[in-house]
C-alpha cells in the first residue's frame, strides 16, 4: 500500500511542476519518505523532483513502456516510501496525438487507481472556474478529481469567489497560491534549465517551494486524499531479467551538465546485465573510466556547451579510439550530436560522418520504430517506441545503415558497434537493449 496522488491541470502552464515539487519538498521537510514520478517522457522536471524528495525522480509513460509496466515501475520506484506524488503531463486528458487519452495523465491515474488534484490557473477567472472543474470531473469515467489547488489568485475577494464556485460543484479547494508567490526557474529552448546546471540556485528554489506550499496548501488534506487510494496489486519491476554477462565489463555513462537526460532504469538495467557502470562528464573528464568497454550517451544540451565539449580534445580522441577498436557506443539525441564531426561548426568526436547544427524549428513526438539491421542494441526487425525532442539537424540524417526506420523516414547511424539516433528510448520498455549492449563487451 503506497499513498499516492496525481497532480494534473487543464493544460500546460497552470503550475503543475510548482505544486508537485513543492508538495514533495514540504512532505519531505515533515519527515515523510516521498517518491516522485512524472507522466510522459520529460527529463527535466524529474530532476527538480529528485532534489525535493532525496531519491530519483522516475517517469511513467504507457507509450514508451506499455501500460502493463506502469504499475510495476511505480511499485519499484515507490518502494519504502510513505507517499508518492505523480506530476502529470500537459492537460489531464492530453495523450499521444491521434491515440485519444493513451499516454495521458488520466490514463496513468487510472492504471494506478490514484486520486487527482487539479491545479487551475485562476488568472482572469471567477465563477467560471466551476464550469471548468465540473467539466474535467465529468469528462473522463474512472478519473477521481478529489480536489483543486488554485494558482495565481489575485486577492482575498478573488479567492472567496473561486472557493464558492468550486463548492457549487462539490469540489474542495485544498490550496491557494497567490500571483506574487511564484518561485521562478529559468527556461530556454527546450524548457526549464536542468537542476545539474544550476544546483545551488535549484536547491534554493526547492526550499522556497517547500515553504510556499506548506503555507498555501492544506498538507493534511492532501495526505488524506493520497491515503484514500486503494491497495495496488502490482509486483515491483525488476531490472534482473537474465543471467548477467560475466567479468563486470566497464560501461561508461555520460553525465554532467551537457548530458543530463536519462532514465534511472537505464543504469539499473546495465548493472543488472553485468556491467560496472561508471559516470563520465565530458565537460570535466579528459579520459574515459579505466577499462571502458562501452559508452552510453543520452540526451541533454551539447549545443549549449559546444565550445567546452570541443575544447576537451583528449576525451574526444578517446571516444574516437573506443569506436575504432570496436567498443560499443549507444547514443541518443545529444549523444548523436557529440559523435558527429562538428556541432555548429565546432569539432566534436568525429565518430560519425555527419554535421550537426541548431535550427529554429522544434521536432517533437513519439515514434514507432523498427531496427533496419542487426546492431549493437537490437536485432533486425526489433520494434520500439521512442520519443524525439530537439531543435537541431544532422546532415545526413541517416547513414548507409540507419539506426531506425519509421513512417516518416530513416534516422541515425548503426555501423560496427556504434548506434546513434535522435530517438529517446525508455529501456525498461525494451530491457533486451541493455543486455545486448553489455553482452557485446564480452
Amino acid at each position: 500500500m503506497v499513498a499516492r496522488i496525481v497532480i494534473a491541470a487543464p493544460a500546460s502552464g497552470h503550475g503543475k511542476t510548482t505544486v508537485a515539487t513543492g508538495l514533495l519538498a514540504a512532505f519531505a521537510a515533515r519527515g515523510e519518505k516521498v517518491a516522485p514520478f512524472k507522466v510522459g517522457p520529460d527529463y527535466i522536471d524529474p530532476g527538480y523532483h529528485a532534489l525535493a524528495a532525496g531519491r530519483p525522480g522516475r517517469n511513467l509513460d504507457p507509450v514508451l513502456v506499455g501500460e502493463d509496466l506502469v504499475a510495476p515501475l511505480f511499485a519499484h520506484g515507490a518502494a519504502g516510501a510513505d507517499l508518492a506524488v505523480i506530476e502529470g503531463v500537459m492537460g489531464l486528458y492530453d495523450g499521444r496525438t491521434g491515440a485519444g487519452e493513451h499516454g495521458s495523465t488520466a490514463h496513468v491515474a487510472r492504471l494506478l487507481d490514484a486520486p487527482v488534484l487539479l491545479v487551475v490557473d485562476a488568472t482572469a477567472q471567477a465563477r467560471s472556474v466551476a464550469a471548468l472543474v465540473h467539466g474535467f470531473r465529468s469528462f473522463g469515467p474512472g478519473v477521481r478529481i478529489a480536489g483543486v489547488i488554485l494558482n495565481r489568485v489575485g486577492s482575498d475577494r478573488h479567492e472567496q469567489i473561486l472557493r464558492d464556485a468550486c463548492a457549487e460543484v462539490g469540489t474542495p479547494v485544498l490550496g491557494v497560491l497567490r500571483r506574487h508567490d511564484a518561485v521562478a526557474a529559468p527556461s530556454r529552448h527546450l524548457g526549464l534549465v536542468p537542476v545539474v546546471e544550476r544546483s545551488a540556485e535549484a536547491a534554493a528554489s526547492v526550499t522556497a517551494l517547500a515553504d510556499l506550499v506548506a503555507s498555501s496548501v492544506d498538507l493534511d488534506a492532501v495526505s488524506a486524499v493520497a491515503r484514500s487510494a486503494p491497495p495496488l496489486s502490482a509486483a515491483p519491476w525488476s531490472p534482473s531479467l537474465a543471467p548477467p554477462t560475466p567479468g563486470e565489463p566497464v560501461v561508461a555513462v555520460a553525465g554532467g551538465a551537457a548530458f543530463s537526460f536519462g532514465y534511472a532504469e537505464t543504469v539499473e538495467l546495465l548493472a543488472a546485465a553485468g556491467a560496472r557502470v561508471s559516470t563520465v562528464d565530458p565537460l570535466r573528464d579528459e579520459a574515459l573510466p579505466p577499462g571502458t568497454r562501452a559508452l552510453v550517451v543520452g540526451g541533454g544540451f551539447p549545443e549549449v556547451y559546444a565550445e567546452q565539449l570541443s575544447a576537451n580534445a583528449r576525451l574526444r580522441a578517446e571516444v574516437t579510439a573506443l569506436a575504432a577498436a570496436g567498443g560499443a557506443i549507444a547514443a541518443e539525441c545529444a549523444g548523436l550530436l557529440w559523435l558527429c564531426r562538428t556541432l555548429d561548426g565546432r569539432p566534436m568526436c568525429g565518430v560519425l560522418d555527419a554535421e550537426a547544427a541548431m535550427t529554429p524549428s522544434l521536432t517533437l513526438g513519439y515514434r514507432d520504430a523498427v531496427a533496419v539491421a542487426d546492431n549493437v542494441l537490437a536485432p533486425a526487425g526489433t520494434r520500439v517506441t521512442g520519443h524525439e525532442f530537439h531543435r537541431t539537424r544532422v546532415t545526413p540524417p541517416a547513414g548507409a545503415t540507419p539506426a531506425w526506420a519509421w513512417r516518416e523516414g530513416r534516422d541515425g547511424f548503426a555501423a560496427g558497434n556504434v548506434h546513434a539516433s535522435y530517438l529517446h528510448l525508455h529501456w525498461a520498455g525494451a530491457p533486451q537493449l541493455a543486455y545486448r549492449l553489455v553482452a557485446s563487451c564480452a
